[in-house]
């Protein structure tokens, strides 16, 4: 199949979150499986670094209301030979110093700039004559593709594919004022309850919903939950009329990049049977954390955004009572200044259990995942998740709630049976996190039990050979319904 991949992050070239870890492996195992995918990426600042050497392929001139806005496309080469890598350049769109906007806020025309992207690439199609079988856009930045498609690009020749699109996160929507409507060349009729109006403004995920072909989540247990309202977040109704289109497919990682027998991110590797070295990435995460070295007790490790979703008005409470859990802490991510400051105190408040990093560093981010004990997710939402999956290769063992795709991969450990690779609740509170982290610290001093548990973890497979195959079979099934 020619698959076009349009997503607004991608690693290693642009992140912001777990969309791009998706991004930058998906496409990569698709062109594995023999497909021929065109990842198209805005070509941020931060990309266009001086040992990258882009080539230009065409022009794009794209109209936005009066205004012709002309762009262009240019490549990278590409490290498979299946895989194709293009991005839109308009330097007064994308040439700043943060992706979306400074940390908090968003650059007030980020709705201009991804009307422009997503019909780039539209235009992009036909100029360059890539006969696309299946496009498959991602979350509100590229939910525009399959409004087009169905609408302004409807008649053309040169689009026949179908079109997928992958909810990473229900919570942002790209709501815009109604009037961008008219700079985004649609017609008036399109902006109704059943299409794109949403509480009178115009609201670009929704235009993903209801317009493209079929609909997946990156998990299972999400494609459920979102059609609730607690999950919903005022769109539950159109996702329900769109239940028998609605999918879930597990993410996968990057067992390359993460995999604690060659990460070239630690000094000490390890495997199962080998497992010296992580004892010695605990001590060095330690250090870097400035925490006295307990070997005795379990160190809890959590890399995140910074942002009540991820469990900070359960976490920060606990962390208050610190003093009665024979544990340490250590966090690293940044967001919510509120939150920052908060854990910013604790960690001065208990300097030999709690420390703390604002910012985002993968090499640290690596040593956490190698040298922590447990993992912590106790998010109040979760479409996926990829850090359990990371800390289950590393014999970290995840303690998350049970949503989303917390609840697809991890499973409680089970003291009569040995099974299980984690810890696990249900209710969203702080007594309910509580009970399962003195569960964990108590099953932690008992070294066999612990062993076979951080084992169980080790030798789970969440690799995107599986998950590729999966939309390997649903953009099959697009096909076939087109």
């Amino acid at each position: 199949m020619n698959i076009l991949f349009a997503v607004s992050e991608a690693t290693p070239f642009a992140k912001t979150g777990g969309l791009a870890d998706v991004a930058g492996a998906l496409p990569t195992a698709l062109a594995e499986r023999g497909h021929r995918v065109h990842l198209f990426l805005p070509l941020y600042q931060e990309i266009q670094t001086p040992e990258r050497k882009f080539t230009e392929i065409t022009k794009v001139t794209i109209p936005l209301g009066a205004e012709q806005v002309t762009g262009s496309i240019v490549n990278l080469p590409s490290y498979h030979p299946n895989l194709n890598l293009s991005f839109v350049r308009q330097d007064n769109y994308f040439d700043r110093p943060f992706l979306y906007g400074p940390a908090g806020e968003e650059y007030p025309d980020n709705g201009i700039r991804f009307i422009f992207f997503c019909r780039a690439i539209l235009e992009a199609v036909s100029l360059l004559n890539l006969n696309i079988d299946i496009y498959h856009a991602h979350d509100w930045q590229t939910a525009l593709i399959p409004v087009y498609l169905k609408t302004l690009y409807k008649d053309l020749p040169s689009y026949g594919g179908g079109s997928l699109f992958t909810i990473h996160n229900l919570g942002y929507q790209g709501i815009q004022e109604k009037e961008l409507m008219t700079l985004a060349g649609l017609d008036w009729e399109e902006f109704t309850f059943e299409r794109l109006e949403f509480f009178d403004r115009l609201n670009l995920l929704k235009g993903g919903l209801v317009y493209a072909d079929a609909l997946n989540t990156v998990s299972r247990a999400y494609s459920r939950e979102i059609l609730q309202p607690e999950f919903g977040f005022g769109l539950e109704s159109v996702l329900a009329q769109r239940r028998n289109n609605l999918h879930g497919i597990l993410n996968g990682i990057d067992c390359q990049e993460w995999n604690p027998a060659d990460d070239p991110f630690i000094s000490n590797h390890f495997r199962i049977g080998r497992m010296a070295g992580k004892k010695i990435c605990k001590k060095k995460l330690l250090s870097a954390f400035n925490l006295p070295h307990e070997n005795r007790l379990p160190l809890v490790g959590m890399v995140s955004r910074l942002v009540t979703q991820k469990g900070f008005d359960l976490i920060l409470p606990l962390l208050k009572k610190v003093a009665a859990f024979e544990t340490q802490f250590v966090f690293l991510g940044t967001g919510d200044p509120e939150i920052e400051e908060s854990l910013t105190i604790l960690a001065r408040q208990y300097p030999s259990q709690i420390a703390f990093i604002r910012g985002y560093d993968n090499r640290l981010a690596h040593l956490i995942e190698a040298g922590a004990d447990i993992f912590l997710m106790p998010s109040h939402y979760e479409p996926c998740g990829l850090n359990q999956m990371y800390s289950l290769r590393y014999g970290t063992v995840p303690l998350v709630r049970a949503v989303g795709g917390l609840d697809d991969s991890i499973t409680s450990f089970n003291l009569e049976n040995g099974g299980g690779n984690g810890f696990k609740f249900n209710d969203y509170t702080i007594k309910a996190l509580e009970q399962t982290l003195k569960e964990a610290l108590q099953l932690y001093q008992e070294p066999r039990l612990w062993q076979k548990l951080r084992q169980n973890g080790m030798r789970c497979d969440f690799s995107w050979s599986q998950s590729a195959a999966k939309y390997e079979d649903l953009y099959e099934k697009i096909k076939s319904q087109i």
